[in-house]
């Protein structure tokens, strides 16, 4: 019922003091061993609607964290740091990450799944056979983790920046790039300039791109004419589009922005990344994926 409640507020503008005051409480009242549990802050503590909203934003992040840092473990085989956890979800209060984390390992509910340094708190470790055995976790993990390069690129359909229909079908034998990022993402700030850079130096051979933005789908306040200056700064000129949910979830309900799909004139999966990566390694995927 609380989930239900707290959703239905997504759509409440976020204000920031809001999140930071229900980010401070939280620094001040986690206790370990002790779960927090969302409906009693939900009913007692912030009844507020930018609270409220806040806490939403906070609850549904939670169960997203455990994904992105087994998918950070698993492809830079190294656990994410404090600093791109706060990047990532778009953490601003100091200490927020932490105090996520500190949530996390204080739950019994949670599969005990991290390894953190006890005088800086950075993460040292993530266990992802833990959250691969987890019920909640592991089929989700399994999806985003697991076996894509080899494998047929899924289809889908959505509408681009202009409101036209775009399939992938349109990509049909071409070596291409499928990018998913949203506007507000550090790591997608980043990416941009080197996706551009791939863009000149390879369409030319065949090589498209088709950027997939999530604002729409992670419900945030971002404006078309937000979105169009962003592509007009990085010097876009590929396929920009709307990720929708159904792409969102055929691609293994990406959750980790940015993530990137090369895919091959055959329609496979040669290259699979989440996160920033070096223009270097983006080459390379470019070429393996051409013919």
């Amino acid at each position: 019922m609380i989930a239900l409640l707290l959703s239905a507020l997504v759509a409440v503008p976020q204000a920031p003091e809001a999140e930071a005051r229900v980010v401070e409480y939280l620094k001040a009242n986690v206790k370990p061993g002790q779960p927090v549990v969302v409906s009693e802050l939900y009913n007692n503590v912030f009844t507020g609607p930018a609270e409220r909203a806040a806490l939403n934003r906070l609850f549904n992040t939670f169960f997203k964290l455990p994904l992105y840092m087994a998918q950070q473990q698993r492809s830079a085989g190294k656990p994410p740091t404090l600093a791109e956890i706060s990047e990532q979800f778009r953490f601003a209060v100091p200490g927020q990450a932490d105090v996520m984390l500190r949530i996390m390992e204080s739950d019994p509910r949670m599969p005990r799944f991290l390894a953190r340094d006890a005088a800086t708190g950075e993460i040292t470790n993530v266990d992802v056979e833990a959250i691969l055995a987890h019920p909640r976790f592991g089929k989700a993990l399994e999806r985003t983790i697991a076996g894509w390069e080899g494998r047929p690129a899924p289809a889908f359909r959505t509408t681009t920046y202009d409101g036209q229909p775009f399939a992938s079908e349109a990509l049909a034998g071409k070596a291409h790039l499928v990018y998913f990022w949203f506007t507000g993402c550090p790591p997608c700030v980043r990416t941009s300039p080197l996706v551009a850079e791939l863009d000149r130096a390879y369409a030319a051979r065949g090589f498209r791109i088709v950027g997939l933005n999530a604002d729409r789908v992670l419900e945030l306040p971002t404006s078309d004419e937000d979105r169009a200056a962003y592509a007009k700064k990085h010097g876009w000129t590929f396929t920009l589009a709307h990720m929708t949910a159904e792409a969102q979830e055929a691609y293994g309900a990406v959750s980790v922005f940015p993530t990137m799909f090369f895919v091959d004139a055959k329609g496979t999966v040669v290259r699979h990344f989440v996160n920033f990566q070096e223009k270097a390694v983006l080459e390379e995927a470019v070429k393996a994926a051409l013919p």
